[in-house]
């Protein structure tokens, strides 16, 4: 009887013990991501986001990949709707609805920023990047003091720039006319983006420069209003510019560099679980697209390649030639955003570890 008793008694203190735990508050169970969630007692927010790239092109990828990973990591609480290859507009009037507050977050290249932000201007130096990898130029333009210093002048002007994203791969000529030195280049109509360090930049080779709008660009290939336009091989491919171009030259004038450009007011109003979420969103998708950049840019010039074009290559002579002779383009940049957000650039990438 004394055992059963004892046995009873025992029972009793068990269910006691957890009737009484039952009520206490219980800790955040693990996201997808591993980590605890901490996001169910906020409001859910939707942010719109934007880009004017090709299909299939770098900027779409970053753009879908970081607002997929975003939802992720909050459990669906902090969601985007994002409207990739122009459906909003350009990138200057999708900047502008960005400044504006109709759009949240922008991904987009350096040269149309310039217009916002003039400071910007110091991705258009010539070459400055042609020969670091992309470590040293992923030091230099998300982790040194030239980041700091840059989001400054982004963040006056009421955005901010979460990340570049880059692989050491850059913008590229295609032409209708072969070119092997610089002389060639003299008199080579060219389509360019409405950015006046470009054109400053091709009007020093000799060429000349004409701004058309992106749609525009395969058709005045392909009649001969222009002979030749740069873009990176993504979006040459993406617009099939192996059917109206007959040389890829590897000219790596421009580090091919998307930016996440978010408005800042936006981003300040956001809860701080919010702002984590969407950092590390954009970090991890850079990482993942960055480790795969240079090879999918050898795949694409291959595509290029075995649609008919052919390919001209250029060694450091060519690279030293070229910041030679557009020297001019450096100090005319340097006069007018500041000597110091020049030097601050070349420090950083001469010092990466």
């Amino acid at each position: 009887m004394k055992k059963r008793l004892v046995l009873i008694l025992a029972l009793l203190m068990v269910v006691m013990a957890v009737g009484c735990g039952a009520g206490e508050p219980q800790a955040s169970e693990p996201s997808a991501t591993g980590e605890a969630t901490g996001f169910d007692s906020l409001e859910p927010v939707k942010l719109i986001g934007a880009d004017n790239s090709g299909v299939g092109a770098v900027a779409q990828l970053y753009g879908e990949l970081v607002s997929a990973k975003v939802n992720e990591i909050t459990g669906g609480k902090l969601t985007v709707d994002y409207f990739p290859n122009s459906q909003l507009g350009n990138d200057q009037e999708l900047q502008a609805q960005m400044l504006a507050g109709d759009i949240d977050f922008v991904v987009a290249q350096t040269a149309q920023t310039v217009s916002f932000v003039p400071e910007v201007a110091i991705f258009d130096l010539p070459m400055v990047f042609a020969k670091y990898d992309a470590a040293t130029i992923d030091y230099a333009l998300n982790n040194s003091e030239f980041y700091t210093k840059i989001n400054e002048a982004y963040k006056a002007k009421n955005m901010q720039v979460l990340h570049y994203l880059q692989g050491a791969t850059f913008r590229e000529t295609t032409s209708n006319k072969k070119i092997e030195t610089i002389e060639d280049f003299r008199g080579l109509k060219i389509r360019t983006m409405e950015n006046q360090n470009h054109m400053a930049f091709w009007r020093a080779l000799g060429a000349s420069p004409t701004p058309l709008p992106w749609p525009e660009v395969y058709v005045s290939l392909q009649q001969g209003l222009v002979d030749a336009q740069e873009n990176a091989t993504d979006t040459n491919v993406g617009a099939n510019l192996h059917e109206v171009q007959d040389y890829l030259l590897m000219t790596h004038h421009i580090l091919y560099c998307n930016q996440f450009l978010i408005n800042s007011e936006k981003f300040e109003s956001l809860d701080p679980l919010y702002k984590e979420a969407l950092m590390q969103a954009v970090k991890e998708a850079a990482a993942e697209i960055e480790g795969d950049l240079a090879r999918v840019n050898e795949e694409n010039k291959d595509i290029l390649v075995s649609g008919g074009m052919e390919l001209v290559e250029f060694d450091e002579s060519f690279i030293d030639e070229v910041v030679s002779i557009s020297q001019g383009v450096y100090d005319s940049i340097g006069s007018s955003i500041g000597q110091d957000y020049v030097d601050a650039l070349l420090n950083a990438l001469e010092n990466a570890n």
